[in-house]
């Protein structure tokens, strides 16, 4: 995959012919107009017919946080070409210091930096009123501008997060779906209100503003449902779940209920009417932190209530009881003790110990559940490394989704992937689903897959991404376009005939180039 694209060279224009070739980067991570690629571009090329140098080509990074390395492509690929020793350029130009990076820790730019410099490669800042020629001037310059751009997102970060919560103090909705049992709501800036919102869309205007309704009545009526099972009957989520699906009933998603979307139901204030934010913080893009109650900001009755505050209060008291801070050991031995009276584990077994945290938390705690039963001593009679396989697997499939957005970007196209449903927005002309199917033996040696559908959301094309026999990296790749595909569920051998390899490729660059877009100026 590369995000490396010749979009300029001095000979196409007939510039003379010059003897330093260099390389441009620019990096834009909002469309605000000052730091536009164009922009940059216009002084970058200014700078290079100045000075003598010869643009070979221009790294783009759109849409990215000059927050951190991570995330920017192009960048990456700059560098491991300098790294290399094999780089063709002998310059870089950038427009600025903050184009090159508003890392938090100024030495991080001068580090990367310092890395062209002892590869032989000057970096050229040429929207800067300063030479990058190694002056004490020059240095103390650029120290300073390092400092100035990282403290520019520290203030910024500020500045947002105060917005978001006078904007949720006034009782608006911060982004993220409704929930069951609510809708969004779009007003206008007089608060009048101008329809509901579907699954995906956004307010179109600046001043606008989306705010939480009730649903429909049958969904407010589970929701109420809900609580009183939970509070009056002593039900658990997973008791709870199991009887709405017996009922027929689906969750927002239009999937099946599970105890952990029946959970999240149990313990949100949306239900009472609070616009609660700033549960969790990843400020900076630094560390993801789970805050605690008495940092939220919330303002109370900001919509309609579902439920009646004190049956919520009761439900969050048992769910505060529950969760309880145990220590390793104590939910250790409480885990030894109940394979002492039941002679067996398992998560349902966890679930079902009311004086027990749930299965869940002991994953979270321990890393999984073999790892608390080994802890423990059990070892289950059944072949539980699945369980792993399948976590590994949850982990690395937003990587590849990204990787396959990145593929598709760097082919022209654009690729959006909806947090809601998971599915990939492809030029807004139609929608992928990836899935990972965990490769497992036979008793007789063969290896097979199992791939299942997503017959809810009917993607118009399911990635199915066969692993290889370590479940470490892709194998190959099956395109199954929902037109053709009439089952939930395939099986796949090593070999499938030509009604399902017709679907097979080795990479996915087939798919790259059917999302690709080719301008009118390049196709003449």
């Amino acid at each position: 995959m590369n995000s490396r694209r010749t979009i300029y060279s001095d000979k196409d224009d007939g510039a003379p012919q010059t003897d330093v070739p260099a390389v441009a980067y620019v990096r834009m991570s909002t469309d605000l107009q000052k730091y536009s690629t164009e922009n940059q571009l216009d002084v970058i090329r200014t700078f290079a017919a100045a000075r003598g140098l010869q643009i070979l080509r221009v790294f783009e990074d759109i849409g990215k946080s000059g927050l951190r390395m991570e995330g920017r492509k192009a960048l990456q690929i700059l560098m491991a070409e300098v790294k290399s020793g094999q780089a063709d350029f002998k310059a870089i130009l950038v427009y600025d210091i903050s184009r090159w990076g508003r890392f938090q820790d100024a030495d991080e730019g001068g580090y990367y930096e310092f890395e062209c410099t002892r590869a032989g490669i000057q970096v050229h800042y040429c929207g800067e009123q300063f030479e990058n020629d190694g002056s004490i001037s020059s240095n103390l310059l650029k120290t300073v501008k390092r400092v100035m751009a990282g403290e520019y997102s520290r203030e910024l970060s500020v500045k947002v997060f105060a917005g978001q919560c006078r904007l949720v103090e006034l009782g608006y909705r911060q982004g993220g779906s409704a929930g069951y049992g609510l809708r969004r709501e779009l007003i206008d800036e007089h608060g009048v209100p101008k329809g509901n919102l579907s699954r995906g869309q956004q307010k179109s205007l600046q001043t606008d503003r989306v705010v939480l309704v009730p649903g429909p009545g049958l969904e407010q009526h589970v929701v109420r449902r809900m609580y009183r099972m939970f509070v009056e009957d002593s039900r658990s989520e997973r008791e709870i779940a199991g009887t709405l699906n017996t009922d027929g009933h689906l969750t927002d998603l239009g999937r099946p209920w599970t105890p952990a979307s029946v959970h999240q139901i149990l313990t949100n204030e949306k239900y009472i009417g609070n616009n609660v934010y700033n549960k969790v913080s990843f400020k900076l893009r630094k560390h993801r932190v789970v805050n605690p109650r008495k940092m939220w900001i919330r303002a109370e009755g900001a919509y309609p209530a579902i439920v009646d505050k004190a049956l919520f209060l009761r439900a969050r008291k048992i769910v505060d009881a529950r969760s309880h801070r145990f220590t390793d050991d104590e939910l250790l031995e409480a885990l030894s003790k109940v394979l002492k009276r039941k002679g067996v584990l398992s998560g349902l077994i966890i679930d079902e110990q009311k004086s027990l945290p749930s299965s869940s938390a002991y994953c979270h705690r321990f890393g999984s559940l073999l790892r608390a039963y080994q802890l423990i001593g059990y070892e289950p009679e059944r072949d539980y490394r699945y369980i792993e396989i399948n976590r590994e697997l949850r982990n690395a499939h937003p990587g590849i989704v990204h990787n396959i957005c990145e593929g598709i970007a760097d082919c022209g196209g654009h690729a959006a992937q909806d947090p809601d449903t998971d599915l990939i927005h492809v030029n807004d002309e139609f929608t992928a689903s990836v899935v990972l199917a965990r490769c497992y033996e036979t008793q007789a040696g063969s290896l097979r897959w199992r791939i299942r559908l997503d017959t809810g959301l009917v993607p118009d094309i399911t990635i199915a991404v066969r692993m290889d026999e370590t479940n470490k990296t892709p194998r190959d790749y099956y395109l199954l376009p929902s037109i053709d595909m009439t089952v939930d569920k395939l099986r796949l051998a090593e070999l499938n005939g030509l009604s399902l390899d017709a679907y097979r490729f080795d990479t996915l660059n087939y798919f790259y180039a059917l999302a690709g877009r080719t301008h009118i100026t390049e196709a003449a």
